[in-house]
């Protein structure tokens, strides 16, 4: 049977692993400032971090903030995404401005030649000067 390590063990190994992380000196991760980096450097599983230990994975990116003068790996990703998706969503809202402008203007086009299809007078003939390939709307016939 295996002996599980007492709680107090583990923090004092993630303790020492976070001080090792941040002086530069890995000795089994590969040295990023990440949680699942300081996890493997303190010899316990990932998700101890995020489940037992939350505090000091919370202290950690703390300490990484304040003495290396950096954003945290998650914490740089997590802005580059909201980064990108407020340009998306302005993208987006120009287009939609567009488009509701353009519905507008399709609208006032269809009321217009939907009043001039209602008249029953002529259209004006063309007069010969125009070019040949323009052809009058013409006004259906009842």
């Amino acid at each position: 049977m295996n002996p599980q390590p007492s709680p107090d063990d583990e923090r004092a190994r993630i303790r020492k692993a976070m001080d090792r992380l941040l002086a530069g000196e890995a000795n089994v991760s590969d040295g990023s400032l990440t949680a699942a980096a300081l996890a493997a450097e303190a010899g316990v599983h990932r998700m101890a971090l995020y489940k037992r230990h939350v505090d000091l994975k919370n202290e950690f990116f703390e300490r990484v903030r304040t003495e290396t003068n950096q954003m945290p790996e998650p914490e740089r990703r997590l802005r580059e995404k909201v980064t990108q998706l407020k340009k998306t969503i302005a993208n987006q809202n120009d287009e939609l401005k567009h488009l509701r402008g353009l519905v507008t203007r399709l609208t006032l086009a269809q009321a217009v030649l939907a009043q001039d299809t209602g008249s029953t007078t002529r259209p004006t003939p063309v007069p010969d000067t125009a070019a040949d390939n323009v052809i009058p709307f013409r006004p259906p016939s009842t």
